[in-house]
């Protein structure tokens, strides 16, 4: 039996969600933490979105695809997927210890402008919304396309606070000329 690209996309998430939670243990300790409203709206946002991305809708709703990308579209969209995820982990494994999955400053944290870093401000969630994009446009859902817009927003909310820490805890010469330099979530895009 052939590999479809649903399994190539599930093998590409787990492998990604496995990975992030074995990664998980090898951060530094943390000095501050943030947990205002936004910070909450983003967790909402991100897990309504993964629920409404990654829950099959289709089958279980009969809900219809706005457009069919066929086997050679689902290859070429998973391979996409694959490129953000490996992107995401660059970024995570070019971070080391700085890194968090949740809002918070480390210990001897510092601006890290170099790798994936010098493209993107935030090359994890860069790389984590273009996988998310592929997969709902193979998805070709409504309710894919929802999830993967909520997710995309979340990511984006948090990223801004993530900012504002930055800025805070770093001072404005440090991360503002970083800013200045290097755009948030497009490479070459605005700053």
């Amino acid at each position: 039996m052939p590999i479809r690209p649903g399994i190539l996309f599930a093998i590409i998430w787990i492998g990604w969600l496995l990975s992030w939670m074995v990664a998980a243990f090898w951060t530094s300790r943390t000095r501050k933490s943030v947990a205002t409203w936004n910070v909450w709206l983003s967790r909402v946002l991100l897990l309504v979105g993964a629920a409404l991305l990654f829950h099959s809708t289709r089958r279980l709703l009969r809900e219809p695809m706005l457009w069919h990308v066929g086997y050679g579209g689902g290859f070429a969209l998973a391979g996409v997927a694959l490129i953000g995820v490996l992107f995401a982990c660059w970024a995570r494994i070019h971070l080391g210890r700085l890194w968090s999955g949740t809002i918070t400053l480390k210990q001897d944290h510092h601006v890290v402008d170099t790798g994936p870093y010098a493209l993107v401000r935030h090359p994890i969630y860069t790389g984590l919304i273009l996988s998310i994009l592929a997969t709902a446009a193979a998805q070709a859902t409504v309710t894919g396309l929802l999830g993967a817009a909520a997710i995309a927003i979340g990511l984006w909310i948090k990223a801004r606070v993530e900012e504002r820490l930055l800025t805070t805890e770093l001072g404005a010469n440090a991360y503002g000329d970083y800013r200045r330099r290097v755009p948030m979530l497009v490479p070459f895009g605005p700053r």
